[in-house]
This record gives C-alpha cells, structure tokens and sequence, in this order.
C-alpha cells in the first residue's frame, strides 16, 4: 500500500470522526419544518408577568407628623403673699372644682383688722345716722355731715382691702381638674416663689405638631386627625382647631393644636404622638402598587398592557401612602398596569399575565 493510499484512509477516518462529533449540533438545523415552528416559539415565549386592573378607589389624603400631647389647660399653683400654712384641703392625684379650696395660710392677723374696722364702721354708721337727722333739722352743717359720711366710706374701703388680703391666703383652683403632687406640709412657710402643686385639665387635651411649609394653603381648622401613643393600641381622634399664623424660620414648618376628647384620661400630656392628619377625602382616586412606578430623571412611568404587549405610559404621581401612589395623569379606570417583570419589559414586548388583581383587592 502506497503513501498516497494511506493518506486517503487516514482522512476519511479523521471526517467520520468529526461527522459524529458534529452530528448533535447539525440535527436541530436539518429537521422538519413543525421542529423549525418550535424552535420558533422557543424564541417568542412571551414574558409572565402579575398585573392590576385600575379601578377607582376612595381615599384620604394624609400627612404623617409627630407631636406632644399637651393639658388643656395647666397652672402651677403658688401663693400670692408669703405665710405659714395652716391647712391643705386636697388630695395627691385627685379631682377638684373650680373655686374649691385647696390650701389655707394663716391670716389671724388681717381678721383681728377686720373685725376692728368693722367696730369703727359700725360706729360710724351710727354717727352718719344720728347726723343725717340733725342735718334736716339744721342742727349741723352739710360739711359736717359729708365729714362724717367720708369716714364711713373710708372704713368700708379697709374692710374690702382686707377681705382682699384674706382672699390672698386661700389659694382655690381657678378650674376643674386633676391636681397633681403636693410639695409643701402643714406649717410649711410659702411665698410667692412656691411651687405648691400642679392642676391640669386633661378632658380634652390638645395635641401639638407640625407639618412642612408647601402643605400651608391645604391645612385648616376643622380638619381630622389620628393618632396613636407609645403602651397603647387604640388610635385616637381629635380636630384641628388653631394654626400658627407663621412659619418657623429654622425649620420651615408650620405649627397646627388640635384638640382629642380624653374622658378615660388615658392621653397623658407630655406624652409622644404619631400624627397623621386627614387632608382630603378623594372619591375617585386612581391608585396603584408603588411598585408599578418606574422613576426616570425627568418623569415617573408605569408599563401598561395593551393587547398582550408592553406599553410604556408616563404617569404625573400626586399623594403617596405606605403601598400605593395615587396617578394624577396618564392612566384611566379599567387600564391594566404591571406589577412585575418590569426589569425585562420593554415597550411592544409580548406579555402573558399569570395573575391579575382588581386595585380595590389589593391592599393599598
């Protein structure tokens, strides 16, 4: 057997070998036109994806603050003149009356005035009396009488001025309330400069917070809130019924008090609230996922599904909750936004969904 001969066997061998090695990849590309139809639709598999249809939904407007909860009204109690206590007459933590008596400071000495002046008075009521005839008889002059009649006046003033200065030694609650701890005994010496006690009225209470400066033309008196207190679950009610007329310079915020009923007391002033405030009730808002917002550099988009393809809709967003966004422009009720797959959706891409939800079934 010559080379030339050898040559030949030995290529034909190496063209089998290959032939086999190659066969695998080659088949797809030789089969039948229904194998050439699958492929084809390996290729178009359309993009599953979860979906919700817009429906519109009823909706507060809210914005969500922090604040203190203040007493309706709050004083601490102190005396106006200095004295030595003679009797406390309420109870650590208990109610009180407006008027009741609360602490009494020794005033001996103005009611031994007292009484002396009423003595004189009582004398000189009786003088006046006895002239007051003598006058119409023209057994005195008028000077004389109007002498005498000053004096009475004059008397009757000291008795007022010392009824004043006795009203100064009862220190009485100027309205109902919860009085709070005592700091004085009796036989303490008080002055002006004593803290006594505290008297809160905390039914209701009001609640003080602020919001940020663009909110100023939609916030009003009358508007709703809710809220809720640290080592408690119920959410509380109450009504804004004041707004600072300025705004806070160094923070750029505008203070809103509200007032909560709080019959239960169970709203301590002092205590931290979680606010949110009710700006508007919506009827027809459209809503839909957070998620379904795609934010670009200039605008904010959503992907639409429009006869089985992915239609791009750039959407203008207006009030934001927890879960949702409500669209101000681009979308209209029935429309059916996708909720996923928005990372491999393009726009004209063909879409299959496998789950699509009512907007009002979802929780938004």
């Amino acid at each position: 057997m010559n080379k030339t001969v050898k040559r030949i066997i030995l290529y034909s061998i190496l063209v089998l070998i290959f032939g086999v090695l190659a066969w695998p990849k080659v088949k797809p590309l030789l089969s039948s036109p229904a194998s050439n139809e699958s492929g084809q639709n390996i290729q178009n598999e359309r993009l599953k994806v979860e979906a919700v249809e817009i429906e519109p939904q009823t909706v507060e407007e809210r914005i969500y603050s922090s604040g203190s909860i203040r007493a309706n009204e709050v004083v601490e109690l102190r005396s106006e003149v200095s004295g030595k206590v003679v009797d406390i007459l309420f109870e650590e933590g208990r109610s009180v009356t407006e008027g009741q008596l609360l602490v009494k400071t020794n005033d001996n000495e103005l009611q031994a005035q007292k009484r002396r002046a009423e003595f004189q008075l009582s004398l000189a009521e009786q003088r006046e009396q006895r002239q007051e005839r003598l006058l119409q008889r023209g057994g005195i002059s008028q000077e004389e009488y109007d002498a005498t009649m000053n004096e009475v006046n004059v008397l009757r003033s000291e008795i007022d001025l010392i009824d004043a200065q006795i009203e100064k030694s009862e220190i009485r609650a100027p309205f109902d309330g919860l009085i709070g701890l005592k700091f004085i005994s009796v036989g303490s010496f008080i002055s002006s400069e004593t803290s006594i006690a505290t008297l809160s009225d905390i039914d209701p209470v009001k609640i003080d917070f602020s919001v940020p400066e663009r909110y100023v033309s939609r916030v009003q008196t009358g508007d709703r809130i809710q809220f809720n207190i640290q080592g408690n679950d119920s959410t509380f009610t109450g009504e804004v019924y004041a707004i600072e007329p300025r705004i806070e310079t160094e923070t750029r915020t505008l203070q809103i008090r509200a007032l909560s009923d709080n019959p239960e007391r169970l709203l301590i002033p002092g205590a931290f609230a979680n606010i949110e405030l009710i700006l508007e009730m919506v009827d027809d808002a459209i809503m839909v996922p957070s998620i379904a917002i795609i934010p670009e550099l200039n605008r904010q988009k959503v992907f639409r599904y429009n006869s089985g393809e992915v239609e791009e809709v750039a959407v203008e967003t207006g009030m934001r909750t927890d879960r949702a966004v409500r669209v101000m422009n681009g979308l209209a009720p029935g429309d059916t936004v996708l909720t996923t797959g928005l990372l491999q959706a393009r726009p004209g891409m063909p879409v299959e969904i496998t789950r699509i939800r009512n907007s009002n079934e979802v929780d938004l």
